[in-house]
């Protein structure tokens, strides 16, 4: 491991607060899906747990209780805890509940009112929850078309972050070098000989190996592996490719090829905040501007940083978020 938890997070803190103040002049771009484990397995925590308590004073106070929801991965309690402390800040009484499960499950907790909010992939919405087989041309696109799907359900979805969160295949350089591998479509001469893997809903979702196989004729022989375990499969040789994030805090070390997408498999995707319309009315515009200035701060350097300090330092998503909202004025 590279440095030390305090001088990462030092670094961390600087690049979020540079983002703050030219977040205005970005335009959010690139590709992905980000996926997560099928389980169903949910734990439920307030959101004032090793954070501040909700301010005596403010826009929020006396407004009605709200419960955000993440799914089931560092990076989405990193946003959790993000959304909840910023809004706590502002005098809203929230409950946190962490690893409420994969989009199918989390999105179906939303509808069926056990959450209110939680933070989603544009992309994973449309292929995993809207069953859309098309990938969006752009982010701006791919955002559009998620926020049509929801809005027939009584939901909406809010800005959208600098930063997007692409599903990719990561494989290990001596690997790569031996099979000759720089971009995706240099897996389909290897066939089943590639033991590919990933969570159990890559192999079933378009963001995964139906993509793989009708755009790139890659039939590789998958392995499941739970989304935590990802890099320690890639280096202990359990898999010769394996599914991870772009955003991921590993990814920061250079130990590890990722493969170019070309045809854009893994989909347009960036973060936004799914909210009930109805909760967005009994909360005031507060709420809403607050989600929207925590997600406008959150670029692809900022979010790689937080998921290091998580994945790889060890220290928790609450304290993680609080330090960053604290340095970017938002907590």
């Amino acid at each position: 491991m590279r440095g030390t938890k305090s001088g990462r997070f030092r670094t961390l803190v600087a690049s979020g607060s540079a983002a703050l103040a030219v977040v205005a002049g970005l335009t959010a771009c690139g590709s992905s899906s980000s996926s997560s484990t099928s389980s169903s397995s949910s734990s439920s925590s307030s959101a004032t747990t090793g954070a501040a308590a909700p301010t005596a004073s403010g826009p929020g106070v006396g407004k009605p209780a709200v419960t955000i929801g993440d799914k089931n991965f560092s990076e989405e309690n990193i946003l959790g805890a993000l959304y909840a402390q910023a809004l706590q800040a502002k005098g809203y009484k929230v409950t946190l509940k962490d690893n409420v499960g994969s989009s199918e499950i989390i999105y179906k907790a939303l509808t069926s009112g056990q959450i209110d909010m939680y933070p989603e992939y544009t992309g994973v919405l449309l292929s995993a929850v809207a069953g859309q087989k098309k990938n969006p041309s752009s982010a701006g696109a791919a955002a559009q078309e998620a926020k049509a799907f929801v809005e027939k359900q009584g939901l909406t979805l809010l800005g959208y972050t600098p930063f997007y969160d692409s599903n990719a295949l990561a494989t290990l350089p001596a690997y790569a070098r031996q099979h000759g591998l720089a971009r995706i479509p240099d897996l389909k001469p290897l066939g089943k000989g590639v033991k590919l893997g990933g969570p159990p809903e890559f192999a079933t979702r378009f963001e995964g190996l139906p993509g793989l196989v009708q755009e790139y004729g890659v039939k590789p022989t998958f392995v499941p592996i739970a989304i935590e375990l990802s890099y320690k499969a890639l280096e202990s040789g359990q898999v010769n490719v394996q599914n991870v994030f772009s955003t991921d805090g590993q990814l920061l070390s250079g130990k590890f090829k990722i493969l170019e997408d070309p045809k854009h498999v893994f989909g347009f995707q960036n973060v936004a905040p799914v909210v009930k319309k109805s909760v967005l009315a009994a909360e005031g515009a507060a709420f809403e501007d607050t989600l929207n200035r925590v997600t406008s701060t959150l670029t692809i350097r900022a979010i790689q940083q937080m998921n290091a300090a998580v994945s790889i330092d060890k220290q928790s998503a609450t304290s993680v978020a609080q330090q960053f909202l604290k340095a970017n004025g938002l907590g």
